[in-house]
C-alpha cells in the first residue's frame, strides 16, 4: 500500500486545533448559494461528484491538475475545506494525508470508495486502488455516492439519483465498447510501467505485466527490467505503456531493448484540460487495440 509523509510541514497541533474548532458534526453545510460543499481527494472522485451533484454541489478537488495524487500534501486552506465540507469523497489508503485529515476532521461526513468496492490485492503489489478503471465497478460506486449525497441533501435527492443513473448508463455503454473492442486480439498481455491496470485487465480478460508495483516512483531492479523485457519480447509485444503523469524513461528503455514503441495508457488519476474520464477511457481503448493487434 502506498505510504508517504503525512501532512508534511504541518504539525499535529495545527490539525488538532483545527479539529477542535470545527468538530465532526455530520450536518450538511452549504455554500451561500445553497449548494453542497463536496471535497474530492483526486480526479475520478471529483468527476463522479460533479456529474451527480451538478448545479446542486460545489466540488473541490484537493489534487491540482498535473500532480500525482499519491504525493498530496495538504495545505492549511485545504484542511479548512475538509473541515467545512458537507461531504468528503476519498479512497482510504491512496492518499495518506487525506486519510489523516478525514480521521481528525471529517470522519462522520466522509464517503470512502474503498468501503463500496473491496480493493484487489496480491502478494507482489498490495491493494490496487484503481477501481475506476473498471467501468462496471465504477458504476457501483456512483450509485452508492448518489445515495449518500441524497441523504445529505434530501431536497435534491431525486435529481441527483437521475443524474447518477445517466452516468451509470454511460459507464455501461463504455463497458460494452471495451468488451467488443478487446474481444478479438492477437495478444492479451499489456506491459505497463507500473501495476495500475489490474481492474481493467481483470474485466476484459487481459494479463497485466508491470515493470514496477503500484508506486509509480518505485525503482525496479535490473533483474526485473530484464525479466519484463524478455517476457514482452517472447509475447511479441509491440508497445510498452507508461502513464501520463510519470516519466516515460523506464518504458522507453524496455521498448528500445525489444524493438517496440512506448505509448501512454492513462490510469486517469488526473486529466489534462479539455478531457474527462469518458474521453480518456476511450483514448485508452484505442491505444490498447493498437498495442494488442485487435480486429
Amino acid at each position: 500500500m502506498l505510504r508517504r509523509a503525512v501532512l508534511a510541514g504541518l504539525t499535529a497541533g495545527s490539525l488538532l486545533l483545527s479539529t477542535a474548532a470545527c468538530g465532526d458534526e455530520p450536518a450538511a453545510q452549504q455554500q451561500n448559494d445553497g449548494r453542497l460543499r463536496v471535497v474530492a481527494g483526486f480526479y475520478p472522485l471529483q468527476y463522479m461528484s460533479e456529474r451527480i451533484g451538478a448545479e446542486n454541489a460545489a466540488v473541490t478537488n484537493l489534487t491540482q491538475a498535473g500532480a500525482e495524487p499519491h504525493d498530496l500534501e495538504l495545505k492549511p486552506s485545504q484542511l479548512a475545506q475538509i473541515s467545512d465540507a458537507s461531504l468528503v469523497v476519498y479512497l482510504s489508503g491512496f492518499q495518506p494525508s487525506v486519510d489523516e485529515a478525514v480521521k481528525l476532521q471529517a470522519k462522520n461526513k466522509a464517503f470512502d470508495v474503498a468501503g463500496v468496492e473491496t480493493l484487489q490485492s496480491g502478494p507482489e503489489h498490495g491493494a490496487d486502488p484503481h477501481v475506476w478503471l473498471d467501468p462496471i465497478r465504477f458504476a457501483a460506486v456512483v450509485g452508492k455516492l448518489a445515495e449518500r449525497l441524497a441523504a445529505v441533501d434530501p431536497a435534491h435527492a431525486d435529481a441527483m439519483k437521475v443524474r447518477a443513473g445517466q452516468l451509470q448508463d454511460e459507464l455501461r455503454r463504455l463497458d460494452e465498447e471495451y468488451t467488443a473492442g478487446l474481444q478479438t486480439c492477437a495478444r492479451r498481455e499489456i506491459v505497463t510501467s507500473h501495476a495500475a491496470f489490474g481492474y481493467l485487465a481483470a474485466r476484459y480478460h487481459l494479463t497485466q505485466v508491470p515493470i514496477t508495483g503500484l508506486d509509480p516512483e518505485e525503482e525496479p531492479s535490473p533483474q526485473r527490467v530484464s525479466e519484463v523485457a524478455a517476457l514482452a519480447k517472447a509475447k511479441g509485444a509491440t508497445t510498452i505503456f507508461f502513464e501520463a503523469l510519470v516519466s516515460p524513461k523506464l518504458s522507453e528503455t524496455v521498448a528500445k531493448e525489444i524493438g517496440a514503441k512506448a505509448a501512454v495508457l492513462d490510469p486517469i488519476e488526473g486529466v489534462e484540460e479539455g478531457g474527462d474520464y469518458i474521453s480518456v477511457m476511450v483514448r485508452n481503448l484505442v491505444a490498447l487495440r493498437d498495442a494488442l493487434g485487435c480486429s
